[in-house]
């Protein structure tokens, strides 16, 4: 969900600060009461009207190794998980190679090229 707007805040403030009750404001601009006091709460203390800048996690550890992933896919892009890790000497889990595939935008699932099986619908 996105954060609400600097200029929705600053006529939030104005009001409140020009007399109108929480409830009131909250009526007025659709937000809920609880937001209106902790944006009131938040410029008495800081001053600040802006809207909070988002967390963000720690950088995943595949990213440092993100040219080897794209040129180990694209050296064999029919090799398993296991395979890039052994082969490529990729110094990642599977599951952190998994997402490090989904994330880049790289296949992962073997071609289809091969001849069917005899024994299996496939």
């Amino acid at each position: 969900m996105r954060a609400y707007s600097a200029d929705l805040r600053e006529r939030v403030l104005a009001d409140a600060d020009g007399g109108a009750g929480t409830r009131a404001v909250a009526a007025k601009y659709r937000v809920s009461e609880s937001w209106v006091r902790r944006v009131k709460q938040v410029g008495r203390e800081t001053g600040r009207t802006a809207p909070a800048a988002q967390r963000r996690g720690p950088t995943p550890g595949w990213v440092a190794h993100a040219d080897a992933i794209r040129a180990a896919v694209a050296a064999d892009p029919d090799a398993a998980l296991a395979e890039y890790r052994e082969r490529f000497a990729l110094p990642l889990s599977r599951s952190a190679l998994a997402r490090a595939l989904v994330a880049l935008g790289l296949p992962r699932k073997k071609s289809r090229s091969g001849r069917p099986s005899r024994t299996a619908r496939t």
